[in-house]
């Protein structure tokens, strides 16, 4: 390729164009920034300190001497809702939407943060009404999620899985997992009512929905189990383990409290070793070291708890070894045994929690749905020992 020489002709031109394109945009700048209230550089400064509750009073300032500025309402609408200062967000959400000469998105999204502000503030039929009227806007979507959460909030169950199979439709999100779960809530209602054969109906609707519905299968070997079905409520709790094996943690007390009721809990025992060969755990062994106790007796029972110990050490296990050796212990060294388990058992009891896996919540009993972060199947099903 030969040099062109007029391109050493082209190189200044190129240079003017440039300065002059910089000179326009840093004089743009400069009228922009000298148009701002002086509370505006007071509110960044603020900011920049880490000075928040000033930055917020010095927007607010703006605000008043320059109501045009929206995304600045925007802004501290939204903080306002993440500090809890609920009123302030409302009011800053409703003072748009009363301004005349808005635009069309802009009242939209005034509205779906005002929704927001109301869901936060607990005020759910008010939060239903907003975003109701945004179903037929291009804010759908958005609406009908958060619809779904006033439902869930509300335990309006059946409204909670029509939204959710519309919300599926306008996402193309599988929701079929929560709506399982909303079906196992109207079989605990069904089954508050006195009425098996319905709940029973709303545990096969969630199976039909999710084939992988632990819940539902649990519950349905509750129903087995309460109406004295126990062979039908064991298939019922053992076919949980082919859909999530850690899950069996909240089956294994239930399985051997019917199989004592058949009057075979020896069997029970014999599936219970070889659960917990396939699928160790502590709450798994927990319920084995009782039942190897009670059918076997105590000193197979700590046979059991110093294998365990080997291969699994844990506080949990420490303690059942200490119960076991006591039953055998002479009156010398039961004092000292009773003194270390009692310690070792207060201490594993306030460190054992469920938590979520989503937001890390702990608690002493297990949830389907997550009281913290309202996620569903966040809570592992297994105890562990952390900090209490």
């Amino acid at each position: 390729m030969e040099f062109e020489f007029w391109w050493l002709l082209a190189f200044p031109l190129f240079f003017v164009l440039g300065w002059l394109a910089a000179r326009i945009d840093i004089r743009q700048v400069v009228t922009e920034s000298r148009a701002l209230p002086n509370s505006y550089f007071r509110g960044v400064n603020f900011l920049l300190n880490e000075q928040p509750d000033k930055a917020i009073e010095a927007f607010l300032e703006v605000v008043k001497l320059e109501p045009e500025t929206v995304d600045l309402h925007f802004a501290l609408g939204g903080l306002f809702r993440r500090r809890g200062e609920f009123d302030r967000a409302i009011r800053m959400h409703e003072n748009l939407l009363e301004r005349e000469g808005l635009a069309e998105d802009q009242r939209l999204r005034a509205m779906a943060e005002l929704g927001q502000d109301y869901l936060k503030a607990g005020l759910l039929d008010r939060a239903e009404q907003v975003f109701a009227r945004l179903l037929d806007t291009p804010q759908r979507g958005m609406a009908r999620t958060f619809l779904l959460e006033i439902y869930v909030q509300e335990k309006d169950w059946q409204k909670a899985i029509d939204a959710a199979r519309l919300l599926e439709k306008e996402t193309s999100k599988p929701l079929n997992a929560e709506i399982a779960h909303f079906h196992c809530e109207l079989a605990l209602l069904e089954a508050a009512r006195g009425r098996p054969e319905a709940a029973a109906a709303e545990l096969q609707q969630a199976l039909a929905i999710n084939r992988l519905s632990v819940r539902a299968n649990l519950m349905a070997g509750d129903l087995d189990a309460a109406a004295g079905r126990h062979e039908a409520a064991i298939a019922d709790w053992r076919l949980v383990e082919t859909q999530s094996a850690a899950h069996m943690a909240l089956v294994v007390d239930r399985v051997l409290g019917s199989y004592r009721q058949l009057g075979r809990l020896a069997e029970g025992v014999q599936w219970l070793r070889a659960l917990h060969a396939r699928q160790p755990s502590q709450d798994v062994f927990n319920a084995l070291y009782l039942a190897v106790s009670e059918a076997e007796g105590a000193a197979a029972a700590s046979r059991l708890a110093r294998e365990e110990l080997r291969r699994n050490p844990s506080l949990r296990t420490l303690d059942r070894l200490l119960e076991a050796e006591l039953i055998h212990a002479g009156p010398d060294e039961r004092e000292s045994l009773q003194a270390e388990k009692s310690l070792i058992a207060a201490h594993s009891q306030r460190m054992m929690r469920y938590q979520c896996d989503s937001c890390g919540f702990k608690a002493k009993q297990f949830y389907w749905r997550c009281p913290a972060c309202g996620r569903w199947d966040s809570f592992d099903p297994e105890r562990r020992e952390g900090e209490g």
